[in-house]
């Protein structure tokens, strides 16, 4: 059999299983890392619950992953997940599904093993969401889901600190509401209220414009130039404030 039709029957085999996003539906990666409870408190070692190391290195590889050659609108980190959207037209691949899903989480997890000095890995998926209010309603639930998960680690780590093994500590907060978790923190000298917000919101990064001198090669001039930058969000609003925030990156 000659190579080129090897190759045309070949290929069929891998494209078999191609998906793609229609056109006009916005499109969130969301990548997980694999196994990282135990790279980051037994091979590691990271302060419980949250350590600005480690926090530093997902913020570094989410600003790769922006920088990677997709138009990324917002990304979003929160624990040891990253949250990218994606311009409504973006075209990268074909808008395949297999490529993103395949190349988001090797570059994320070179990014991140670079950074680490030892292997480190992430998987991927996409969410096709089809209008403005379905993405506001996904970054809602990732910014919740970081406030409640804040809150149990704080809880869960406070009473490890104190002397509880990993079952009791999970069984005493079996159960408990909110507002007792809050109680509970508090009993120990913790007002979650006071916490750094990143750590209870989550991180945001998204582009801003600024203005940099530049000369003017054709005047010999120093002009002020429009640039781009990523801006890393400590201090994401919430709930419908959250909401607002997230609808005007997608009106820009």
């Amino acid at each position: 059999m000659k190579f080129d039709d090897l190759d045309r029957s070949m290929r069929v085999y891998e494209t078999a299983a191609d998906y793609c996003v229609l056109p006009g539906i916005f499109m969130v990666a969301r990548l997980d890392g694999r196994n990282f409870t135990r790279l980051t408190k037994d091979v590691c070692h990271f302060e419980a619950p949250f350590d600005e190391r480690f926090r530093d290195l997902m913020v570094e590889t989410t600003e790769s992953l922006m920088n990677s050659g997709f138009r990324v609108i917002y990304a979003y980190t929160e624990s040891d997940e990253i949250s990218l959207l994606f311009d409504r037209e973006e075209k990268q691949y074909g808008r395949k599904l297999r490529k993103y899903n395949s190349t988001l989480a090797a570059e994320a997890s070179a990014k991140f093993s670079l950074l680490l000095g030892q292997v480190a890995t992430f998987d991927c998926r996409i969410s096709q969401l089809p209008t403005v209010n379905l993405v506001v309603d996904y970054f809602r639930w990732r910014n919740e889901d970081a406030s409640r998960n804040a809150l149990s680690a704080y809880c869960y780590w406070t009473q490890r600190k104190l002397g509880l093994d990993v079952r009791a500590a999970t069984e005493k907060l079996f159960g408990l509401s909110v507002s007792q978790k809050n109680e509970l923190l508090f009993d120990q000298g913790i007002n979650f209220n006071d916490l750094p917000n990143w750590q209870k919101r989550g991180i945001g990064l998204y582009w801003e414009e600024f203005d940099k001198p530049s000369l003017n090669p054709s005047t010999g001039e120093m002009v002020m130039a429009r640039r781009r930058r990523i801006k890393r969000d400590f201090d994401l609003p919430m709930k419908e404030e959250y909401s607002v925030f997230v609808e005007s990156l997608l009106s820009r």
